[in-house]
């Protein structure tokens, strides 16, 4: 470890304390994006990240747009050298059932080296690092910071393109920072260089203009629920690997690997099962298209009827590669569906949200410094991976700030459980992720002169 490098984690350990203090206090507001309820929270927790930044002395504000959730914009005083945006999200999840959880879901509890409560990890932590790096370097901050704390990323960010388009001469940045996202392991940091985007897909089939006793009509009577699920069941190959022409990416193969039985583990996969798809596990989750039939309007088994149904609707969440454009996507599997569906019944698709992919890449001399920073932290190499999840917003901000590097860093690891009972942050993790971007801070500006 560097003499610098050293004394930044020496300051890291007399700030922490304050840090996770703040963290606490963050995760004790229940500011859940998606209930109307919270709505008062919400805003109460964007005053209270806005006040710990300007605890540290950066000039902030609470904003909102078109009637959406509060952001925190802030800026630190201005001097020679780069600009790095901080991004974070103040909003949360549903807790689910509450009674489920060992502790009360918004009260942060300390067990072991995990630190559990909903927010603890995602993303308030990500708040925490940016907090932390500001305090270690204080005064001696060589780069410009801009500050975006999102209150609505949990529910897909619905006022951020407007919200970037009002203020983004104000955050325009050379780096930007999500704070959001996955390490590969405990002890080993990653970037998030590449995600699938989704499309939240309605399909519908039509087959009659009204319902018809199955018993009188059924046998030379197309029905519009086994029509579906003929339709539903085209879109994979015999071993589980998407069918749908269209949906395959460029197939990069992800420099590390998914051990098998560490998948099954986690997953809780019983080892009679077998696995979909082709290829490295790494590819299917991050580099390859999957399609999850999420729900239909059938009849639960206790309320089905002897019908034969007139029409039938599912909803697939449809993940898509990098180098796949979601336009393109919904054309492709509509165009299958009505290809494959029976009995010349009528296919409608709609799309209820989507989301782009990402590939961020590799090769920029912020990423090599990031990369160094995070090696220094952790005193362990770095990998690249990707996520098969979706984070939206990266590919709006990497859309808003096209000259800007994108860096996606973790507060997360396998277990933190995020969106689920017991969300927690690993501590040590904590401390290596809040070193990492304080290192990043103090590095940047000769990083970037020096590409």
């Amino acid at each position: 470890m560097s003499a610098r490098t050293a004394e930044l984690a020496g300051r890291l350990d007399a700030v922490l304390p304050t840090v996770l203090e703040r963290l606490a206090d963050l995760v004790a507001v229940p500011s859940v994006s998606v209930d109307p309820a919270h709505r008062a929270d919400v805003l109460r927790s964007a005053r209270q990240s806005a006040e710990a930044f300007s605890d540290l002395g950066l000039e902030v504000s609470v904003v909102s747009v078109d009637g959406g959730q509060p952001a925190v914009l802030g800026r630190s005083r201005q001097v020679e050298g780069p600009t790095v945006l901080l991004y974070a999200h103040h909003d949360v999840q549903p807790t689910g059932e509450a009674g489920s959880w060992t502790s009360p879901p918004f009260t942060a509890t300390r067990r072991g080296d995990r630190l559990f409560g909903r927010g603890a990890a995602d993303d308030k932590a990500g708040i925490g690092v940016h907090l932390a790096a500001l305090a270690v370097l204080g005064p001696e901050l060589g780069c410009n910071v801009r500050i975006l704390v999102e209150g609505e990323e949990e529910i897909g960010s619905p006022s951020l393109p407007k919200l970037l388009v009002e203020h983004g001469e104000a955050l325009a940045a050379d780096v930007v920072v999500v704070a959001d996202s996955v390490n590969w392991a405990v002890g080993t940091p990653s970037l998030t260089t590449s995600l699938r985007g989704i499309l939240d897909l309605e399909v519908a089939v039509s087959v009659l203009d009204h319902d018809l006793h199955s018993g009188a009509w059924g046998g030379a009577v197309p029905d519009a629920a086994g029509a579906l699920v003929r339709a539903v069941a085209s879109l994979y190959d015999t071993d589980g690997s998407v069918a749908v022409p269209g949906l395959a990416g460029p197939g990069l193969t992800p420099g590390v690997e998914y051990d098998e039985q560490v998948l099954r583990a986690d997953a809780g996969i019983p080892a009679t099962s077998s696995l979909p798809g082709r290829g490295s596990l790494t590819s299917r989750l991050w580099r390859q298209p999957s399609i999850t039939l999420i729900g239909t309007d059938l009849p639960a088994v206790g309320d089905a009827a002897h019908v034969l149904r007139a029409r039938a609707t599912a909803r697939l969440s449809v993940r898509i590669p990098p180098g796949v454009v979601p336009e393109a996507a919904v054309d492709a599997v509509t165009a299958h569906l009505r290809a494959h569906v029976p009995h010349g019944a009528t296919v409608t698709t709609t799309v209820r949200a989507c989301a782009h992919p990402v590939d961020l890449g590799d090769d920029s001399p912020a990423h090599a410094v990031m990369t160094g920073a995070l090696r220094d932290a952790w005193e362990a190499e770095p990998v690249d991976i990707g996520v098969g999840g979706s984070i939206p917003l990266i590919h709006l901000l990497a859309e808003s700030f096209p000259d800007a590097t994108v860096l996606v860093t973790a507060v997360e690891d396998p277990d933190t459980r995020a969106h689920g009972i017991d969300e927690s942050l690993h501590l040590g993790e904590f401390r290596r992720a809040c070193l990492a971007e304080a290192l990043l801070l103090d590095r940047i500006d000769s990083g970037l002169a020096g590409s």
